[in-house]
């Protein structure tokens, strides 16, 4: 089979990282590469979940008070105050 190179540009810190890492599991930074792509290749994926960071108002501790403060405005508890448009300065 014909071999082809990638190359693609990462971190230096991060590249140390990951040949120790490699190293450590009895891997070369080559090996690895590949068994990504074929990991890809076989799953029709990035064999991995990626996730953005996530916003911050749909956190469970924040939900949690959403919920509580739209059941007490339900039950009478509370007042529901319009929202107030600020112009951008």
């Amino acid at each position: 089979m014909a071999q082809a190179t990638i190359t693609a540009r990462v971190d230096a810190k991060d590249k140390m990282e990951f040949d120790a890492f490699c190293s450590n599991v009895g891997l070369n930074t080559s090996t690895a590469i590949n068994m990504f792509v074929k990991a890809v290749i076989r799953e029709n994926r990035i064999p991995f979940e990626i996730a953005q960071n996530p916003d911050p108002f749909y956190s469970e501790i924040n939900m949690t008070h959403v919920r509580k403060a739209v059941q007490e405005l339900r039950t009478g508890k509370g007042t529901a105050h319009e929202l107030i448009e600020v112009e951008d300065e």
